[in-house]
């Protein structure tokens, strides 16, 4: 379960979030929309660690993460540029977690393999990012998240840069990886086709506070 409790944050001039509250359920695929610019990237950057609030706090499966380090809170997440590392080939990309975290080699290439199967790139395992596809990328992003085996998976616009006719085949991946991982999604989108289809629970940001829909 991620609570979100009186999350705060400003820029000079301007509150950007508003004592924030929310409760989204543990294996739940949450979708928060809103108007761009109102919070909403500033908002997964608190809860994934990487921005800190100016108040509030937030809780994962009730324990306290709002101090630690992203790599400490057992999140996954894919910004809306997929931010693949340049110079690095797919299997690398996808294994740089597991290598962090100092897992042996043998289980970070059984991980590696696993994953590229499940998301259809194994041809693509030596590549480089320059040499992807849109759709490839987002692949390679999404199994670079799970690659860290997070229990909650953020997403920043992952559709965005796909085209219409690939959209609905990434939307049902998204669908099945959430349910094949038993993952809490929280997922950025301004499409309300991509909202309905996917999302079991719907937010939205509204002057600095998340609302049910």
């Amino acid at each position: 379960m991620i609570q979100l409790e009186n999350i705060s944050w400003s820029i000079p001039g301007r509150t950007i979030l508003r004592e924030v509250n929310a409760d989204i359920p543990s294996g739940a695929y949450a979708v928060l929309m809103g108007a761009t610019g109102c919070g909403k990237t500033s908002l997964l950057e608190i809860i994934c660690g990487l921005r800190a609030p100016a108040s509030g706090r937030v809780l994962l499966d009730g324990v306290d993460v709002t101090r630690l380090e992203p790599r400490e809170r057992g999140i996954g997440y894919v910004p809306q540029d997929l931010a693949l590392f340049p110079g690095l080939c797919v299997r690398e990309q996808i294994g740089f977690a597991p290598k962090l975290r100092g897992l042996p080699p043998v289980e970070i290439s059984q991980r590696v393999c696993r994953l590229a199967e499940q998301f259809g790139i194994t041809p693509l395992l030596d590549r480089q990012p320059d040499m992807l596809s849109g759709g490839e990328k987002q692949r390679v992003a999404l199994a670079r998240a799970l690659a860290a085996q997070p229990r909650l998976l953020l997403l920043d616009e992952p559709l965005s840069a796909l085209d219409e006719g690939m959209r609905a085949e990434a939307a049902s991946l998204l669908q099945h990886v959430q349910q094949q991982h038993s993952l809490t999604v929280l997922h950025v989108t301004h499409s309300r086709s991509e909202a309905a289809a996917l999302g079991s629970l719907h937010l939205r940001m509204v002057a600095g506070r998340l609302e049910v829909e």
